[in-house]
């Protein structure tokens, strides 16, 4: 049995794979989000990650259509309470940015539709700098302070304006962030490691790091000379141009063979290994790319491994 990990300073424990929640209502229909779903809880996962704008992108949709799907099942499911659930405000269209009004509105939408009282772990989405961190965090505070949410998180934010608002919920005593969302994975490292990650280390934050998988590059489905039917192929594909996304390629191969495991699962192996992080967000389709992401709680990288992997992607 996979064992659960603690998130920074909270009582929250959770799977070492959270489950991303995109795909729900854009390339899975209910149907398929529930059968992923049910599979990941099965296995053990209790971690699902989402935001109220998902899928807002698509056309014909609004925004908000994941955190439906998942509320339909948790009412399905009876199972609510079983569930680390995360989500996050600033990019509805309907409640766009920060203000503390938008994200007191945002967040009863967000209930709403998720057909639950409560929200565990309640990330801004994107910082916006022209708000106040006294606003934001204030405002974040009342929700907990209500219920409403039980820990917040912040997502997309600069060390400068993390730290600002560490600063301002220790001086107050209000409710401060316990996670981290960056861009981070093996051929995305600059924008995590350095200021962001040390200040994330020296508070006791969490790391649960999105596009863990690159769009899928760090699958191993991209290689020279294929073609991938995915809406996220051209994002995924442009690693395959560089000489580090080749390189990364090369020594998750290595590994893979020589652990019997898939090439996604070394990928998610490695950033579930670097400081900081508690859990890796990979998001699934279909119940068949499940166990590659699951795997991620049972495979131990050696030292030399993880230092390999460290050095093709530099």
């Amino acid at each position: 049995m996979t064992s659960l990990r603690k998130l920074g300073s909270s009582d929250l424990e959770v799977f070492p794979l959270a489950l991303g929640g995109n795909v729900f209502g854009w390339t899975a229909d209910q149907d398929r989000s529930f059968a992923v779903l049910d599979a990941y809880t099965a296995a053990g996962g209790n971690f699902v990650d989402t935001a109220d704008s998902y899928s807002a992108w698509v056309d014909g949709n609004s925004g908000g259509e994941s955190e439906s799907v998942l509320g339909a099942w948790f009412a399905a499911r009876g199972n609510r309470d079983d569930v680390v659930l995360a989500t996050k405000v600033s990019q509805h269209p309907e409640y766009p940015g920060l203000s503390a009004a938008n994200i007191k509105a945002a967040a009863d939408a967000s209930l709403r539709r998720l057909r639950t009282d409560h929200i565990d772990l309640y990330y801004t989405h994107f910082d916006k700098p022209e708000v106040p961190v006294e606003e934001i965090v204030g405002a974040l505070d009342e929700l907990v302070r209500a219920g409403k949410v039980r820990h917040i998180a912040a997502s997309n934010i600069s060390a400068e304006r993390l730290a600002a608002s560490l600063e301002f919920s220790d001086r107050e005593g209000l409710a401060r962030y316990v996670a981290l969302q960056p861009h981070y994975n093996l051929v995305s490292r600059d924008t995590y490691e350095g200021p962001l990650r040390d200040l994330a280390e020296r508070s006791g934050l969490a790391a649960v790091p999105y596009y863990a998988l690159a769009a899928g590059f760090l699958t191993g489905k991209y290689r020279p000379g294929t073609s991938v039917d995915s809406p996220r192929a051209g994002g995924a594909g442009k690693h395959l141009e560089t000489e580090r996304g080749r390189r990364v390629l090369a020594a998750l191969d290595e590994i893979a063979e020589a652990h019997g495991a898939p090439v996604a699962t070394v990928a998610l192996a490695w950033l579930a290994a670097q400081p900081t992080v508690a859990a890796p967000i990979a998001s699934a389709r279909t119940v068949e790319q499940l166990p590659a992401l699951l795997g991620v709680g049972e495979l131990s990288l050696t030292d030399d491994e993880i230092a390999a992997l460290t050095r093709a992607s530099a």
